[in-house]
């Protein structure tokens, strides 16, 4: 019984930075600051997305799903790092832990899947534009959405009873900002190759497949794009797609480079800001690459703006 309390801590302590701690207060400010853009621009697309009838479709559904996602995923992890930062003792409960891992695993799972499944839906969209509504219907989208979500949070719960299982012998220096697979799997005091060679497979499953997919049906794509004889036409369907195209190179660009590289400890610094890109930056990016390269969605700003101001000034005469 002794050995078992000794191998699991009450508290996990995150060390982070804290061996640079001039670092900490530029850190403290760019995470806020990126935790509070990611909130308004996430919630401003799941707001507009709902009251708009025009972005009523597929897209912005799947749109939608994502930017609910991402301010979960964020919200898993940066108020913590934003206390922790501020505090002399840097911890983490072990319970906090666990459902730090389980929450940011199942989140970024399921973006990994979603994120195929959108580049499914413009692939459909250009390709097959007079099949789209036929294909692309209510039923079928919820249930790739709902696909995404149940194999992300599947993953998530084998990924993290595999994890926890290890004996950590009293280990509990985190080093990292959050409660991540890697970082758990280097306090262990056993072989973790087993481990090790399951996460490689897991991240093959979930960040090569889909990526290789994606690609495919970008090649795709650009042959259809560069069919369509109007100007007016190519730079809608390269705008929707060069936004959802970038929100992939970021995101999977920094996940295949944190979960797919042989560990190493010189890779360990390195580790931490690539896991920080994804986990923050990539989320609050998503909703102004969407909106600033996207017609639909700025007008559809604009739209809902000139009907607040409306019923602002028409208070008693309100727009059906």
């Amino acid at each position: 019984m002794n050995r078992i309390n000794e191998s699991v801590p009450q508290e996990f302590i995150l060390l982070g930075f804290s061996d640079r701690p001039w670092l900490e207060l530029p850190l403290f400010v760019v995470f806020l600051i990126s935790y509070i853009l990611t909130i308004m621009g996430n919630l401003a697309i799941i707001i507009v997305s709902r009251l708009d009838s025009k972005l009523h479709t597929p897209m912005y559904f799947f749109l939608t799903n994502l930017s609910l996602l991402d301010l979960c995923y964020t919200t898993s992890t940066v108020p913590q790092m934003l206390v922790n930062i501020c505090s002399l003792r840097k911890v983490i409960s072990y319970g906090g832990c666990v459902a730090q891992l389980f929450i940011f695993l199942a989140l970024g799972s399921t973006e990994c899947l979603l994120l195929a499944v959108m580049s499914f839906d413009r692939f459909v969209a250009i390709c097959r534009p007079l099949h789209y509504s036929i294909i692309m219907h209510q039923r079928l989208c919820l249930q790739l959405a709902a696909a995404s979500w149940v194999s992300g949070f599947s993953n998530s719960v084998l990924q993290s009873t595999l994890t926890l299982q290890m004996p950590l012998c009293g280990h509990k220096e985190v080093d990292h900002f959050f409660c991540e697979v890697p970082a758990l799997l280097r306090l262990s005091c056993v072989d973790t190759t087993a481990n090790e060679a399951e996460l490689f497979f897991i991240s093959v499953l979930f960040l090569l497949i889909p990526v290789t997919l994606i690609l495919i049906s970008y090649a795709f794509i650009v042959q259809a794009v560069l069919r369509i004889q109007s100007v007016e036409g190519r730079q809608k369907a390269f705008g929707t797609c060069g936004s959802h195209l970038i929100v992939v190179s970021l995101f999977y660009g920094t996940a295949i480079y944190m979960y797919l590289q042989p560990p190493s400890p010189a890779s360990k610094d390195r580790g931490k800001m690539v896991s920080l890109f994804y986990g923050i930056i990539t989320p609050m990016l998503n909703p102004l690459i969407y909106t600033l390269r996207n017609k639909d969605v700025k007008g559809a700003f604009k739209r809902l703006i000139a009907r607040i101001f409306l019923i602002k000034k028409y208070p008693n005469d309100r727009p059906c």
